[in-house]
């Protein structure tokens, strides 16, 4: 179901950044991606402790930017500024959702999901 699979990249990337920690040569930028034999995940943790996750099939190298982009471009201006959003709530803004969806459909890498 997909509340398990929730469930699954949440923990995934909870227990990444414990991981990422613990390394002897941390990067600067710390945790920024993993793989499985079927997908992706690229992972962006903010100053103050968002954390944002794209999961991609195994040919993007990095959805780096794109992360950021939604962060600074999409979350900061249509949420973290809009004082109808209140702080530390679920994210409830149509345009934000809206806006999120066409920025993800321009992606070069998005595209119909193969069985």
């Amino acid at each position: 179901p997909q509340d398990w699979e929730g469930r699954g990249i949440f923990g995934n990337s909870r227990n990444s950044r414990y991981f990422s920690g613990s390394l002897s040569c941390p990067r600067r930028d710390g945790f920024v991606s993993f793989h499985t034999s079927k997908y992706r995940l690229h992972y962006l943790e903010t100053p103050s402790g968002l954390r944002l996750v794209l999961n991609t099939d195994l040919g993007v190298p990095s959805a780096r930017e794109a992360l950021q982009h939604i962060y600074s471009n999409l979350f900061v201006e249509l949420v973290v500024k809009n004082p109808l959003c209140p702080p530390r709530a679920p994210v409830q803004s149509l345009l934000f959702r809206q806006r999120l969806d066409a920025f993800v459909r321009s992606l070069p890498y998005f595209g119909p999901r193969n069985p």
